[in-house]
């Protein structure tokens, strides 16, 4: 599999430790790198295919985000991932969540648990498991949720929040950033020049255990 290009690195994102617990890190993304093309990909999903970059992408571009099922900036934000998603679907604008945290560190992020989210909530989406994390390294993906926005040619428009929500949902009228920001790149190819950042949980990374 190749990979194209690195991104951004995890380790040059400053981390805030909540109540001195470490497992309770959270971080802010970085700020977009544009024009950045997205990294290829062969991972299974919950659906039992496996997905490539070439198979998840639609005519106007791709949502790729790391996602998790234990994270409380995750769960805050479902019912919201499914709406924006359904609606950027029809825009020409697919989307493919990536899980990557080990789940030997939370049991809820397991495979099983994954193909249990997916059918509850309804995902519209493959939902893929990135067991050696490569994916999320390729990628500089830090925390939990991590959007990456991209045009119809797969370069980088958007890296930033879904909405203005953190472990609990914003107001239900708050400005849908992220589903704005790639109604635009669908309607331009290009993204907003102003992003705020996505916040979440680190990523659990094996050799940190």
């Amino acid at each position: 599999m190749a990979l194209l290009n690195f991104g951004n690195k995890a380790g040059n994102v400053p981390a805030t430790i909540i109540s001195g617990d470490i497992d309770m890190v959270s971080l802010e993304t970085p700020v977009c790198d544009f024009g950045l093309h997205a990294i290829d990909f062969s991972l299974p999903g919950v659906d039992g295919n496996t997905w490539s970059l070439q198979s998840c992408r639609g005519e106007k571009g791709l949502l790729v985000m790391f996602i998790c099922n234990h994270c409380p900036y995750v769960k805050a934000i479902r019912d919201r991932i499914v709406r924006d998603t359904r609606e950027l679907k029809a825009l020409g604008i697919n989307t493919v969540a990536i899980m990557s945290n080990d789940p030997n560190e939370y049991e809820e992020d397991s495979f099983e648990n994954m193909k249990k989210v997916s059918e509850d909530f309804g995902f519209d989406f493959p939902y893929l498991i990135d067991e050696t994390q490569d994916i999320a390294r390729a990628y500089g993906a830090v925390c939990t949720p991590d959007f990456f926005g991209y045009n119809a040619d797969l370069k980088l428009q958007y890296r930033g929040r879904l909405d203005a929500s953190r472990k609990e949902a914003a107001d239900p009228d708050v400005r849908r950033d992220l589903f704005e920001a790639m109604k635009q790149v669908a309607e331009t190819g290009a993204g907003p020049v102003e992003q705020i950042p996505s916040m979440g949980c680190s990523i659990k990374w094996k050799d940190e255990g």
